[in-house]
């Protein structure tokens, strides 16, 4: 099996102004998420709005004033995704958002089917929260920047931090089956940026059913789309790993099934990662 239909790579651009990357859910031939992230040069200006659909943009790098209605704020605080916790704005259905750079910017959205049964709304730094989880060479870091307590209908999104030579996603797990609340069916997005220009990870995707099992390696700006399965991630030593997780279905929920044959290892795990937290609450507010 190819493995090339789970990674779509980011474009390179001549300038500072494009999209990096983009499809539609048509595109990628599954029922919820569309997908783009865009760099903006300075004094640029990106209006997304988007009807029968709500919206999630994090704030990637870079500052600039967003508008929407009568609210006009000045974002950004981090360099890059290493450098802080993000900025992030939901976009109900049928509003309108306006975002212009004051700096070069790089902003990832996503957008889903939804009915607009919330409003939109400012998620700042200090909204968001961060925790360590897993322990050993399997210890990294969460920011939970849509978690499923926030008002939306479908979408979630995480941040997660993985030092180099650490596992991620692991113990491996699976959302494919709806069976509530054990498991939700999921389609979920790994947005990668790494620390270094040559760094990578690598991440296996194989099926319950034994039917599948291919590893794709992901690099800076690359997507891994997760449509089934179990999907661990290893990141190559020496680079810290980011990604940015969005994941819709029908329910708003991260109930996940784990694989059996490899739960034993929480068992073993004593000391999270000294290198835990890459990035502090206190960056963003610099």
């Amino acid at each position: 099996m190819d493995a090339n239909q789970y990674v779509a790579h980011s474009r390179k651009l001549s300038g500072d102004s494009g999209e990096l990357i983009s499809f539609s859910r048509q595109e990628a031939g599954w029922e919820w998420m569309s997908f783009s992230v865009r760099r903006l040069a300075p004094g640029e200006v990106w209006e997304i709005k988007h009807a029968g659909e709500e919206s999630i943009q994090v704030l990637l790098s870079g500052t600039c004033t967003l508008n929407w209605a009568t609210h006009s704020h000045r974002i950004g605080a981090r360099r890059n995704v290493f450098d802080g916790l993000p900025y992030v704005f939901y976009l109900a259905p049928g509003d309108q958002v306006r975002y212009t750079a004051t700096t070069i910017c790089e902003i990832a959205e996503c957008h889903v089917p939804a009915e607009g049964r919330f409003p939109s709304r400012l998620v700042m730094p200090s909204d968001v929260s961060t925790s360590l989880r897993g322990g050993g060479n399997a210890s990294r870091q969460i920011v939970d920047v849509i978690p499923p307590s926030f008002p939306a209908e479908r979408l979630i999104a995480v941040e997660v931090y993985t030092p180099g030579g650490n596992w991620s996603s692991y113990p491996p797990h699976k959302h494919e089956v709806h069976n509530p609340p054990d498991e939700e069916d999921l389609d979920e997005i790994y947005y990668y940026r790494t620390n270094h220009p040559t760094a990578f990870a690598h991440q296996r995707l194989y099926a319950s059913d034994g039917s599948r099992d291919v590893v794709v390696t992901a690099s800076d700006g690359d997507v891994v789309l997760i449509r089934d399965g179990y999907h661990p991630v290893v990141a190559g030593p020496g680079y810290d790993v980011y990604y940015l997780n969005f994941i819709a279905g029908k329910l708003r929920s991260l109930a996940n099934s784990e694989d059996p044959r490899h739960k034993w290892i929480r068992s073993q795990w004593k000391e999270v990662d000294a290198r835990l937290p890459l990035v502090r609450a206190m960056e963003a507010s610099r």
